[in-house]
């Protein structure tokens, strides 16, 4: 990354809908780390970092791994969207996890919401409650938080590439975004934004690289399976490989940082056997050729707010 610090390739997602026991984010994120992964990516807004800083310290503790070869990214809550509330969200976080820092902290969405318990509240008219975001003032603090060791690198996340612009070019510009976390997937490619990106020595971290978890609070229900693409299921059985397993080696080789989330044993394992094959060029075209620019998380409840960031072309 810009700042020297290293990120791996592919990561563990451990986000799930809230009818998911939160215990079972604990023993994925164990499995996970035993069998190879070393990304593991959550935010205060999952409401289980408690459960996965549990099961990175028992790894540790096991002896299956060191804190230092374990990368974690975290991010700040968006009803914490202000300067005021960066460094305590990042150290109510780190009280969560059990851990002395994070390796990479982001900012998880530039839309402030109201300071309240419920993640998207709503006013008497059914709409929610956004508040002005100054993405600026709470970059700076964000520095401050690098610099007193609480984390090593930082970051944003479903930025747009004026809101990257914006902190790119303010005045006393300490440290660059080491990358900007978007939704990213075959039906969604980002090439744009992977290029502005690749030209600012930002990486481009993709979620939703498998499609989504169908969360009804979130998802269209009409929306296409994204793992059930017949182009997909084709190029995999050339390579004898899953779709999952193709879907991911598609963003590698495009030089995306790839996150899989599964609470499945089985396809946690699939999910790591991505580095004995390789995409040919031909390939590579077809799957490109599936964008269709359709987004599973479109936060329509912040569609109003002025920094909304899904109504830029990219």
């Amino acid at each position: 990354m810009n700042d020297g610090n290293r990120i791996p390739v592919l990561g563990f997602g451990t986000y799930a809908p809230e009818e998911v026991l939160k215990s079972q984010a604990k023993d994925a994120t164990k499995l996970a780390i035993e069998l190879g992964f070393r990304h593991i990516d959550s935010a205060q807004s999952y409401q289980n970092e408690v459960e996965v800083g549990q099961a990175i310290r028992e790894m540790i503790a096991k002896g299956v791994v060191t804190r230092e070869e374990i990368f974690y990214t975290g991010k700040l809550l968006p009803n914490k969207n202000s300067s005021e509330m960066v460094r305590l969200c990042l150290q109510e976080s780190l009280k969560d996890l059990q851990l002395d820092y994070m390796d990479l902290f982001l900012i998880h969405f530039p839309v402030r919401l109201p300071p309240r318990d419920s993640f998207s509240p709503m006013d008497e008219a059914g709409k929610t409650m956004c508040l002005n975001t100054d993405l600026c003032a709470m970059w700076e603090v964000m520095e401050a938080c690098k610099d007193a060791g609480l984390v090593k690198s930082i970051g944003v996340s479903n930025f747009n590439r004026r809101q990257l612009e914006l902190i790119l070019n303010k005045p006393g510009l300490k440290y660059k975004p080491v990358c900007n976390q978007v939704e990213c997937h075959i039906y969604l490619n980002q090439s744009k934004l992977l290029e502005f990106c690749k030209s600012k020595d930002i990486v481009l971290v993709a979620y939703g690289v498998l499609g989504s978890t169908r969360d009804k609070a979130w998802i269209d229900q009409n929306s296409p399976v994204l793992l059930e693409d017949p182009v997909l299921l084709q190029i995999g059985k050339k390579y004898n490989k899953s779709p999952a397993q193709i879907a991911l080696r598609h963003q590698l080789q495009r030089g995306i940082v790839a996150l899989a989330k599964s609470f499945n044993a089985e396809r946690i394992k699939q999910n790591l056997q991505i580095f004995d094959f390789h995409l040919v060029p031909e390939d590579m075209k077809i799957i490109d050729r599936l964008n269709r620019n359709m987004r599973y998380v479109c936060m329509k409840m912040c569609v109003d707010h002025p920094e909304y960031p899904f109504h830029d072309e990219y």
